[in-house]
């Protein structure tokens, strides 16, 4: 795996290093010591699948407030995303700033998300489907939500939103969000 950081502080995109030969190719997409050595939080409790019909669909700004908050890493296996992390810790110097990377089974690329940001998606292809790491379990009471299209974060997401939950739609914009 090579890992470069991102323009969020601690936020890095994750490329597969792959091994070809005649049959395809073999790649980690996950190792704990390799993290390990890059400073990053290796212990992931749950892995996650996300799979949505349309295009245009998008699911987000999630978090979970502390003691839960999470690590997520975010591979696309079908189809593709236009995945999407805001940087919500207070004092940082890119608090509020959000990053977004395409990802596809094709371009090797995985996005990790260190706790205290916001992480959504919107899907670029019907029928994408991401999986992700967590290392925290989901923890009901402690999920929170920064709006989708606040204007002071300024997300600008690749294609109208063609579908959206109630809840994605109403969660609070970044200066009223709980942290």
């Amino acid at each position: 795996m090579e890992f470069s950081e991102t323009s969020l502080k601690g936020a890095y995109l994750v490329r597969l290093k792959k091994m070809e030969d005649d049959r395809g190719y073999f790649a980690r997409a996950w190792c704990c010591d390799e993290f390990s050595r890059q400073g990053l939080n290796p212990g992931m409790l749950q892995l996650n699948v996300g799979f949505s019909h349309s295009r245009g669909t998008v699911r987000g700004m999630h978090y979970q407030l502390p003691p839960h908050a999470e690590v997520k890493f975010i591979r696309c296996t079908r189809g593709a995303i236009y995945d999407v992390i805001i940087d919500l810790r207070e004092g940082s110097p890119t608090f509020g700033q959000w990053y977004g990377q395409e990802l596809t089974p094709d371009n090797d690329l995985m996005v990790y998300a260190p706790e205290g940001f916001a992480h959504g998606y919107q899907t670029l292809q019907d029928n994408s489907e991401m999986y992700y790491f967590t290392s925290a379990a989901y923890a009901p009471d402690a999920a929170r939500g920064v709006r989708y299209d606040d204007p002071i974060v300024g997300i600008k997401w690749p294609l109208p939103v063609s579908l959206i939950s109630n809840a994605d739609r109403n969660w609070p914009g970044l200066k009223q969000a709980n942290r």
